[in-house]
């Protein structure tokens, strides 16, 4: 099986570039209602995953809560609690499997680490799953 199968592309992904600012990334999060985000720099390389934790954090030690503070910070200096690790995309599913059973989502980077995606956790359980039901209904 090939990771590939999995691909949420990039075009139907929300991400951030890492220049853009921490209250740009807290309003596209609110916006998205997602609690973690692909950051791309302006290469279209992947930089890094930023969470609401990452951003209310911010908020508090960089910004004092000022969200006009917040403005003058880029994402891409904010601090991360967690260093989420992209793939490649010719990584196998043993692999694959290991890296999202942590994360809700795992991102996907080509062999010259441009950003092309993500595979989420629900895709990959509900793939198995649905093989689970196979063998269950072939040995009934």
């Amino acid at each position: 099986m090939n990771i590939l199968f999995f691909l949420t592309p990039k075009k139907n992904v929300a991400s951030i570039p890492s220049q853009d600012s921490l209250r740009q990334a807290l309003e596209k999060m609110k916006y998205h209602g997602y609690s973690a985000v692909p950051t791309i720099d302006a290469d279209g390389k992947y930089a890094g995953t930023i969470t609401e934790g990452d951003i209310l954090r911010a908020m508090e030690n960089m910004c004092n809560w000022n969200i006009f503070e917040a403005e003058k910070i880029k994402v891409q200096d904010v601090p991360r609690k967690r260093n989420i690790q992209a793939i490649f995309i010719d990584t196998d599913m043993d692999d694959l499997v290991d890296t999202i059973t942590d994360q809700n989502f795992v991102p996907v980077v080509d062999d010259q680490k441009n950003f092309i995606g993500i595979v989420t956790r629900k895709d990959v359980i509900r793939f198995y799953y649905d093989e689970y039901k196979k063998i269950q209904t072939k040995e009934a």
